[in-house]
C-alpha cells in the first residue's frame, strides 16, 4: 500500500516533483544502452536545464553534452563541462557570445552550419578574431527543417571555406531525425533510425572523400536512438527527454506511463458544479500548450490527472482545458468532487516535459517518500 509523502502539502503550487529513482533509473538504462550499442552518449540537456540532473545522468562525470542555448552552453561550462555542442544552426552574430565562454571557462562550444554564406562568415570571424572554433556540418536526414542533403555539392564548397582558415575546424556531421515524432508505429520508427544512420554516414563519407577527417558522426532523436539497432560507424548519439520521459514518449510506445519522473504538482481551487468542472491552479504557464501526445493518446488532453501520492492516473481524468493560470478537469461523475475537494493535491504527468518545464525554476525531489530538496534550473537564452 503506497504511502502518502511527507511534507508535499508545504510545497507551494503550482510546482515541479522530480522522482529521483526515476529519474536514475532512466539515466542508467540509457548508459547501459549505449554500452551495449558501443557508442557515446552526448546527452541533450534542454530538457533538465539542471547541473544535479545532467550528473545524473553521465554518472556524476562531466562529459561531452549537448545544449539548445548560448545560456545552457555558458550555465554547464562555468560548471567545468568542456565539451559543449551548441546544437542549433548558427547566426555570425552569437559568435563573440560563444569566443567569450570559450575563453572564459576554458572549453570548446561546437557550432553547426548548413551553408556557404555562415561558413564564410564563421570563417572571417575566426580568422579576424583569431579564435578558434570547431564546426559540424548539419544534415537532413529526412525531417525537413535544416541542414543539407548528404550529397548536396554545397558540402564541398563549405569545406572548401573552412579549410583555407586554420582557425576553423570542421570535425564531421551531425543530423537530427525530428520526423520519427510522427508515428507510433515501432516498424516505422525503426525504417526512420535506419534512414538517419544511413544518410549520416553518406555524409561522413562523403566529407572523407574530400579531404577532410570526419572524427564526430553524431545523430539522435530519442525515437530512433531508442528503436535503432545498429550504430557501427557513429560516434555518439543525442537524447534528452529520456531523462525525465513524458506523455508524448509514452503515446509512441518510446517508453511507458510509469517511467515519467517529472510531474506538476496542482491545488483544487473551485468546484464548477453547473458544468461539472474542477479547477486547477496549474494552466498554460504550468503545464504549457503543448498537446503533441494526443495525436496518438487522444486522452492525454494537456496532462494527465495523477494521484498526489503515487503518481499513479486518475481513472478518466485530463486537463482538458488551460488558461494562463487556470487548468479544467471536466468530469462526468459527480463523485470527484468529493474524491478531490477545493484544497486537494494532484500531480499531472506533461505531454512535453521539457516545454512544461520551462514554465519552472526548480524541481523539488522526491526522494526516499519525501520532499528532500530542490533543484535550480536555468530558463531563457
Amino acid at each position: 500500500m503506497a504511502q502518502n509523502i511527507k511534507n508535499l502539502a508545504n510545497l507551494e503550487t503550482p510546482c515541479l516533483i522530480l522522482d529521483k529513482e526515476i529519474l536514475k533509473t532512466n539515466c542508467k538504462n540509457v548508459l547501459l544502452k549505449c554500452k551495449e550499442l558501443q557508442v557515446n552518449l552526448r546527452p541533450h540537456v534542454k530538457t533538465p536545464k539542471c547541473i544535479e540532473v545532467v550528473k545524473v545522468a553521465l554518472n556524476n562525470e562531466t562529459g561531452p553534452i549537448t545544449v539548445s542555448t548560448l545560456k545552457e552552453a555558458e550555465y554547464f561550462a562555468s560548471s567545468k563541462f568542456k565539451d559543449i555542442l551548441y546544437a542549433v544552426g548558427i547566426v555570425p552574430s552569437k559568435l563573440s557570445r560563444i569566443a567569450k565562454i570559450q575563453n572564459k571557462f576554458n572549453c570548446v562550444i561546437k557550432i553547426i552550419l548548413d551553408s556557404v554564406e555562415v561558413a564564410k562568415a564563421v570563417a572571417n570571424y575566426a580568422n579576424s578574431n583569431n579564435v578558434n572554433l570547431e564546426i559540424l556540418v548539419e544534415i537532413d536526414s529526412g525531417e525537413g527543417r535544416s541542414g543539407i542533403r548528404p550529397n548536396d555539392k554545397k558540402l564541398k564548397e563549405i569545406v572548401s571555406v573552412l579549410k583555407q582558415n586554420n582557425n576553423t575546424h570542421l570535425m564531421g556531421v551531425m543530423t537530427h531525425a525530428g520526423h520519427s515524432y510522427n508515428s507510433n508505429n515501432p516498424k516505422t520508427i525503426k525504417a526512420i533510425a535506419n534512414k538517419e544512420k544511413e544518410d549520416i554516414l553518406h555524409a561522413a563519407n562523403n566529407l572523407k572523400k574530400l579531404g577532410n577527417p570526419c572524427p564526430i558522426v553524431s545523430l539522435g532523436s530519442t525515437p530512433t536512438i531508442f528503436f535503432g539497432s545498429n550504430f557501427d560507424g557513429i560516434s555518439e548519439v543525442r537524447c534528452g527527454v529520456y531523462m525525465f520521459w513524458d506523455l508524448a514518449q509514452a503515446s509512441r510506445n518510446v517508453c511507458k506511463i510509469e517511467d515519467i519522473a517529472v510531474t506538476v504538482l496542482s491545488s483544487v481551487i473551485n468546484h464548477n458544479y453547473q458544468d461539472k468542472r474542477i479547477i486547477l491552479d496549474a494552466g498554460a504557464l504550468a503545464l504549457s500548450k503543448d498537446i503533441s501526445a494526443n495525436k496518438f493518446m487522444p486522452n492525454a488532453g494537456y496532462g494527465l490527472v495523477c494521484d498526489k501520492n503515487t503518481a499513479i492516473p486518475l481513472t478518466n481524468l485530463n486537463v482538458s482545458e488551460v488558461h494562463q493560470e487556470h487548468g479544467t478537469i471536466n468530469i462526468t461523475n459527480e463523485k470527484w468532487f468529493d474524491y478531490l475537494p477545493i484544497g486537494s493535491l494532484v500531480r499531472i504527468k506533461p505531454n512535453h516535459s521539457c516545454l512544461t518545464c520551462a514554465g519552472h525554476e526548480t524541481y523539488n525531489i522526491l526522494e526516499n517518500n519525501s520532499i528532500s530538496g530542490l533543484w535550480r534550473r536555468i530558463n531563457g537564452w
